[in-house]
């Protein structure tokens, strides 16, 4: 029985995704729910597994391809055997030809081309995208399939073998190496760059800085870091402390977690802060919901779990979505001062940088603190500069006196 593999129901905010890398080729078998390919959103990858075992008869999507919701991608047979090794055959056996048959059929029914099926025509469709792609005439390429069908491979061997020059073609002297390489944007590169244009241009930003001696916050994470860790099996960071000082002063200012609706100040009676994160794909921001509600250590957990799946491409597209304030925290990666830029349609972004020792006036005496700048940037729509300045100064006096947090002071 042939059965169809197409792409799952997308979120209402994903429009389309990409296809990268199919794991199997045509005619191989497939496990129930092994992952045939990845697609990629503009938030997460996501895998695409095999809804029963059988044989992948036809790769309908190629590498690359934009699809929706609900879009063919593949089809399976779930009765065929798989394929023994290709060889160089003058007519295909009898199986072979019974197998094309079903698969033309399913193709017909589903309005897709047989040629697409990857059957009905002598070029492969990998191998047809991969000599597009090198400027190659697949006609040329002699195939080594069955029935002389040009796969892939033929065409990667064309591509390795060097071209005649010609005959009276000019010497060119070297002017040194200057390569260049160009590749696609992933979608997650390309909806960061449309987010990040939007939020310039629908915003009116303003960022104010500040700064915080962490000695206090320092001295109580060396004394208390290893019972920590021991009690509740993660890490004592210093995020944490920020997300709990963040929602302690937006509890105090509700303004700065409000967002803008068309003519409409929407105020949020919730805390979603969003923790911007690094992954190979690029900067995610994944939420920890309602933080106000949770202990530090339960922060602690999620930013650790956020940090570990984002960094094998496992968070989930609802984790990447709303979030009513960002943290961002580029001095992990040594940078002094940054002016963030607001993530749409939140209202404001805390820019945390490199703690650095540094020479301060304390009780009229120049003394070593290690400092941090601290940036918020805001929409000046709604935020005024009072709130702005007053919240960011509650986050500096809740970092400088932790039991501020304690106290709700």
């Amino acid at each position: 029985m042939i059965i169809e593999v197409k792409v799952p129901q997308l979120p209402e905010s994903v429009a389309e995704a990409t296809l990268l890398s199919w794991k199997k080729k045509a005619g191989e078998a497939v496990a129930r729910d092994e992952n045939l390919i990845d697609i990629e959103t503009d938030k997460v990858v996501l895998e695409i597994p095999a809804p029963q075992a059988g044989v992948l008869v036809s790769i309908v999507k190629n590498e690359g391809d934009s699809v929706g919701s609900n879009d063919l991608i593949a089809t399976i047979d779930t009765e065929a055997q798989a394929a023994a090794p290709a060889q160089a055959v003058s007519q295909p056996s009898a199986a072979i030809v019974e197998q094309q048959q079903r698969i033309e059929a399913a193709a017909a029914s589903a309005g897709v081309p047989a040629s697409a099926m990857g059957f009905g025509s002598a070029i492969m469709p990998a191998a047809k995208k991969l000599a597009a792609d090198n400027g190659v005439d697949a006609s040329k390429v002699e195939g080594t399939g069955r029935g002389g069908r040009v796969l892939k491979e033929d065409v990667q061997n064309a591509l390795s073998k060097p071209a005649a020059a010609p005959a009276a073609a000019p010497v060119v002297a070297s002017l040194g190496e200057r390569a260049e390489q160009r590749v696609p944007m992933s979608r997650l590169r390309q909806r960061v760059a449309e987010r990040l244009i939007e939020s310039q241009r629908t915003n009116a930003i303003l960022t104010t800085f500040n700064e915080i001696n962490m000695k206090p916050l320092m001295d109580l994470r060396n004394k208390y870091k290893d019972r920590f860790e021991k009690e509740h099996g993660v890490k004592l960071g210093f995020m944490g402390f920020f997300v709990k000082a963040a929602v302690h002063a937006l509890k105090k200012y509700p303004i700065v977690n409000a967002s803008v609706d068309g003519n409409d100040i929407v105020y949020h009676g919730y805390f979603d802060i969003g923790v911007a994160v690094g992954s190979p794909r690029g900067l995610v921001v994944p939420v920890i919901r309602n933080a106000d509600q949770l202990s530090l250590a339960d922060i602690e957990k999620t930013i650790a779990d956020f940090g570990k799946r984002a960094q094998e491409g496992k968070l989930g597209i609802e984790e990447l979505t709303g979030g009513t304030y960002t943290i961002s925290n580029g001095g992990t990666f040594g940078s002094m001062m940054s002016t963030p830029i607001i993530n749409p349609p939140q209202s404001a972004i805390l820019g945390m940088h490199a703690t650095k020792e540094r020479a301060v006036v304390e009780n009229g005496e120049i003394v070593v603190r290690p400092m941090m700048y601290l940036a918020q940037s805001y929409d000046h729509r709604i935020i005024d500069g009072r709130e702005a300045v007053l919240s960011l100064v509650a986050i500096k006096e809740a970092i400088e006196d932790p039991a501020r947090l304690l106290l709700d002071l």
